[in-house]
């Protein structure tokens, strides 16, 4: 299937803009992704003529609202190869991993157990199961990474000891990139009882996402980085789990009925989604999920690695320049440091050429300790990015670092 990327990136109303004087060079999509104009016009069209609440209402626009909202979990479960009454539809990865904290774990660990973590972790996927290791008196083992970035694999299985009830992991690392073969991690842990919990957040967006063939226990990711609105998000769970949770927060919609001696709660997903949701941002999810699939995940994945090839052999040549991140399967994202200059200065400098990289501890604190930095830069690369921003960046990053001295 031939791509016209041109045309692509001309669905994207913001790339259009200018920044500083300077066209827009938009290199943080890990952070957010850009917004086609059908999924903002999809939320606009849901407020402009649809606009009800869900699940309570028999009038027409209610019954709109509701078909709406399902259809979009509908196309979640498509999108990933899961039943859609296993998804539970969330603010995003950080609200579906406190839910399978909260909800999974904490009425079953005890002191004793332990709670296995990657280096690479967002915070999202560690500070929550601190919290639950506090309540609980579980212990959080630490699963080290080489220096390239790749997860030492032979040390992660060595630590599946039978005190590990939980293992969590990153399908791709928001900061090095790495692509990690949760599919085989998963089946290890399964194999020593080890519940999993993957956190898709950086490679829904990036690259084709089969779900059911990971063979996960959980797998949470945030919608705003797959195109579509903030807010909205999932948390799929195998089914056996979610008929076994209790529920995480309690209210409207997640009941069948209540008395004041007791609560006949909702069957799963409905159990876990208690109040008012965000219904157009979970509706414009669905249809970014849509635009996603008309392009092709796998077209979007050959296009954006064509871009980290080109990106990592420009930034390579430019001398004090250092890499961070070098597995040779990763997702299109450079973090990167200039020798003699602070990642907050660079990105600073370079905004002022229109170039819209990340800065900072990116939410992965003991990542950045691994390699013995405060901060790094980080270009992170989309679909609707062109070769001739790749050059345009490289161009502003050389002329930054002069600036430097």
């Amino acid at each position: 299937m031939s791509i016209d990327w041109s045309a692509v990136r001309a669905d994207f109303p913001l790339l259009r803009r200018e920044v500083h004087g300077k066209p827009l060079v938009y290199l943080d999509s890990a952070n957010t992704g850009q917004k086609p104009a059908s999924v903002i016009e999809t939320v606009d069209d849901f407020y402009r003529r649809h606009n009800a609440n869900v699940s309570r209402a028999v009038h027409a626009l209610g019954s709109e609202a509701t078909e709406a909202y399902e259809a979009a979990r509908g196309k979640l479960a498509a999108f990933a190869n899961v039943r859609a009454d296993d998804i539970v539809l969330c603010s995003g990865t950080t609200f579906a991993i406190n839910l399978a904290a909260y909800s999974w774990a904490l009425p079953r660990l005890k002191p004793g157990d332990s709670i296995l973590l990657t280096r690479m972790e967002h915070h999202a996927n560690i500070v929550p199961w601190q919290l639950v290791a506090e309540r609980t008196g579980a212990k959080i083992k630490v699963a080290e990474i080489n220096e390239d970035g790749t997860l030492d694999l032979v040390a992660l299985h060595a630590a599946m000891t039978p005190d590990v009830k939980v293992l969590g992991v990153a399908h791709v690392s928001n900061v090095l990139g790495t692509i990690n073969p949760v599919r085989e991690i998963c089946r290890e842990a399964r194999r020593r009882g080890i519940a999993t919990v993957v956190d898709g957040s950086q490679a829904m967006p990036h690259m084709p996402v089969d779900i059911a063939a990971i063979g996960c226990d959980f797998y949470a990711f945030t919608g705003h980085k797959m195109c579509g609105p903030t807010g909205a998000g999932a948390l799929w769970a195998r089914r056996e789990h979610l008929e076994a949770m209790p529920p995480f927060l309690g209210g409207g919609e997640m009941i069948k009925e209540v008395r004041f001696d007791g609560t006949v709660f909702n069957d799963p997903p409905h159990k876990f989604e208690a109040g008012t949701p965000n219904i157009a941002g979970q509706i414009g999810l669905g249809a970014a999920t849509d635009y996603l699939a008309a392009i092709g995940m796998a077209n979007i994945a050959t296009r954006e690695g064509e871009l980290l090839a080109h990106a990592t052999e420009d930034l390579s040549k430019i001398d004090g320049l250092r890499i961070i991140g070098t597995a040779p399967d990763k997702a299109a994202v450079i973090s990167f440091l200039v020798e003699g200059a602070h990642a907050h200065d660079l990105a600073t400098l370079l905004d002022l050429e229109g170039v819209a990289v990340r800065s900072g501890h990116h939410c992965a604190h003991p990542l950045m300790q691994f390699y013995g930095v405060p901060a790094t830069c980080r270009a992170s690369f989309a679909f609707y990015n062109t070769h001739e921003e790749v050059e345009a960046f490289v161009v502003a990053l050389q002329k930054v670092r002069r600036l430097l001295g």
